[in-house]
């Protein structure tokens, strides 16, 4: 009988491949659909050989790059410890997977376009399953890799469980330090020890100061109330990955207007959205991950949804717009402006 660890294996590497070949599949199938429109012949001799070059594509990167690239990951340990801060796996899917899809569903407009020489004979709203299942495949790959570090039977420790043992661990080895000065130097009266502890030598630090600033959360260890407030870190994977991607997917949907993709707003709004997907590829922890974030997704919007408001009307939601400047001129004021002598004065607010 297959281990569970096994068949965990089998079932991420089959989602994952799913994710990797299906969308480019969908999408290429839609652009043979609309080429195939333009022939005035019936015969599908054009559609599938679309088709045929869509599966032929998909052969190829899977055996080319997919297959090499996930044997090198499981058996050669030495060259995964050398990958700091970026996943192989996401950046296949996104260059290989995401791009195609994103070029060839403008290409669909476009030759739509073309049948008559008019955008009127457009579809009133894009479909939206290719733009879904584009952005789900991503989101499915991104989950999948995080859960990897987990199991998927048995309960995880919350991570308020963690921060309450290390810092009793923390209160532990401080008190006993302060017993070992004690016993080595037996002179110093009792209430040194106790003086110690409760006012470092120290001054305390602007991160220390916020810590013991911050407001005192209940704590629940029976009753319905236990089982409410329960974390797990697998749950909130799957929460976070889908609001974190909420802006592009929102961005990317405004495409589908019609006022959009019949005009060349739709250029500029899939090229910044997939530029918000790059992210992706570095892991969750990474230090550049908040720059990149605002480089990469939120100042871009801002211009591009700005411009869509002016130019269309309100056609994208002004409430993503105010999100996008909040963001980015919070990022800038409190990661470089504060370090700045006018904005470096630290205060301490009384509530």
């Amino acid at each position: 009988m297959a281990s569970g660890r096994l068949i965990k294996l089998l079932v991420f590497e089959l989602l994952e491949f799913a994710a990797f070949s299906v969308p480019t599949l969908v999408i290429m199938e839609q652009f043979a659909t609309a080429y195939q429109g333009t022939r005035t012949i019936s015969e599908k001799t054009h559609y599938w050989l679309i088709v045929s070059c869509s599966i032929a594509y998909v052969a190829l990167v899977t055996l080319v790059i997919w297959v090499p690239v996930k044997v090198l990951l499981y058996k050669k340990h030495h060259l995964v410890k050398k990958i700091k801060g970026w996943r192989p796996v996401l950046m296949m899917c996104v260059i290989l997977t995401t791009l195609p899809s994103f070029t060839f569903s403008v290409a669909v407009t476009e030759i739509q376009k073309n049948i008559n020489g008019s955008a009127d004979v457009l579809p009133d709203m894009l479909p939206d399953l290719p733009v879904s299942l584009v952005l789900s495949s991503l989101i499915v790959v991104d989950i999948v890799e995080k859960l990897r570090i987990y199991p998927l039977r048995g309960s995880q420790k919350s991570i308020e469980d963690g921060n309450t043992q290390t810092t009793s661990l923390q209160q532990v080895r401080t008190v006993t330090e302060q017993v070992k000065q004690n016993e080595d130097n037996p002179s110093s009266p009792p209430d040194a020890g106790r003086t110690q502890i409760s006012q470092p030598s120290r001054p305390m630090t602007q991160s220390q100061v916020s810590e013991l600033m911050e407001p005192q959360e209940p704590s629940f260890h029976s009753g319905i109330l236990a089982a409410m407030s329960r974390r797990d870190m697998r749950a909130e994977i799957f929460l976070w990955n889908f609001l974190l991607w909420s802006d592009t997917i929102e961005m990317v949907r405004v495409a589908g207007h019609p006022r959009v993709y019949k005009s060349a707003w739709i250029y500029p709004v899939y090229i910044f959205s997939f530029m918000s997907l790059l992210r992706m590829i570095f892991t969750p922890k990474n230090p550049l991950l908040n720059s990149l974030g605002v480089l990469l997704q939120d100042l871009p919007f801002v211009f591009v949804r700005l411009g869509l408001i002016i130019a269309l009307g309100t056609i994208t939601p002004v409430l993503g717009l105010c999100k996008n400047i909040v963001v980015t001129v919070s990022y800038v004021y409190f990661n470089h402006l504060t370090r700045l002598r006018v904005f470096s004065t630290f205060e301490m607010s009384p509530f």
